[in-house]
């Protein structure tokens, strides 16, 4: 009986040690709720999946123009590019992806199929019967595809911004359900805020950028989300994802930072293999964020293609 009373003992000690760490390591304090949101730019809306913040600006009658941000950093990673489209006449509209900035964290797959979901469903919200200018960022060119192979005849163009073109390897070990989610928690989360400076050539330009990305840290679920997201993309077909989109003929734009540290400019012989005419344009001196690093030569270039193809209107 000594023996086992020692286990228990020794079990409830390891038990509440994991537990003390993980309360002190995990950055998640609070649940996102009307109170998190209160004072918010935006507007916020009940979707299938939970609800969506979202910002839309220009004239309800402009031509629409969607930005889709990346694995974590939310919609304001959009900034210039959202400012550019607005002044130009467009209705741009940009949205934070479950799981980060202000929306929801529901208990889902955070997949292609459910952010593919998301966007449609808040075209529909905002009743939006005209094809959209559609870009993706990073992980959000995987959600683009998603929603191009979905719904093809929602889009007039398509932007990628150095997108997401192979499979991610993360640990075996945080493929585990308890054990996986406990590590992402106390161990990759919390430096999440100060590894977004890794994105830009020059960080030194963007004082502020890790604080900025901070608040929605404190929300429970973001963690969940994004390992659930890096799990989804150690699986994703990209190869299929891409030559979806050069079968439906879209009009395409691939840009890359030439400087990119995080998806290397390599990565898009990959793209261009899949779509056989797209436009390319590559931005020297730039990394993972050309419309950040380089806005001007990123607005010229995105301005000259969208010029190319005039608006549609589609029938719901």
């Amino acid at each position: 009986m000594k023996l086992v009373h020692k286990i228990i003992l020794v079990a409830g000690l390891a038990a509440a040690t994991l537990f003390g760490y993980y309360q002190v390591k995990n950055p998640e304090k609070h649940v996102i709720d009307d109170a998190a949101r209160q004072g918010a730019s935006g507007e916020f809306v009940k979707l299938s999946d939970g609800i969506t913040h979202y910002e839309e600006a220009g004239p309800k009658e402009g031509r629409v123009a969607v930005l889709v941000h990346g694995f974590s950093v939310p919609s304001y990673i959009w900034d210039p590019t959202f400012l550019a489209l607005r002044e130009a006449g467009y209705r741009v509209i940009r949205l934070d992806l479950y799981g980060r900035g202000l929306s929801d964290r529901p208990d889902g797959q955070y997949d292609g199929a459910m952010y593919a979901r998301q966007i449609n469903d808040l075209l529909n919200h905002l009743h939006i019967t005209q094809q959209i200018d559609l870009f993706g960022l990073s992980f959000g060119g995987y959600v683009v595809a998603h929603f191009a192979a979905n719904y093809p005849q929602r889009i007039r163009s398509l932007v990628l911004v150095d997108p997401s073109t192979t499979r991610s390897t993360p640990p075996a070990i945080l493929k585990t359900p308890l054990l996986g989610a406990y590590l992402f928690q106390v161990i990759d989360l919390p430096g999440k805020a100060e590894g977004q400076n890794s994105d830009f050539l020059h960080p030194e330009q963007f004082p502020g950028w890790a604080d900025r990305y901070r608040p929605q840290m404190q929300y429970h679920g973001f963690g969940r989300a994004l390992r659930r997201s890096a799990l989804r993309l150690s699986t994703a077909d990209f190869a299929g994802m891409y030559a979806a989109i050069d079968q439906a003929k879209l009009p395409v734009m691939l840009v890359w930072g030439k400087q990119d540290p995080t998806l290397p400019v390599a990565n898009a012989a990959i793209v261009k293999a899949a779509i056989k005419n797209l436009e390319y344009v590559e931005i020297d001196q730039s990394g993972h964020l050309p419309q950040m690093e380089q806005t001007t030569v990123f607005n010229s270039s995105m301005f000259a293609f969208l010029n190319k193809h005039p608006s549609v209107s589609i029938s719901q």
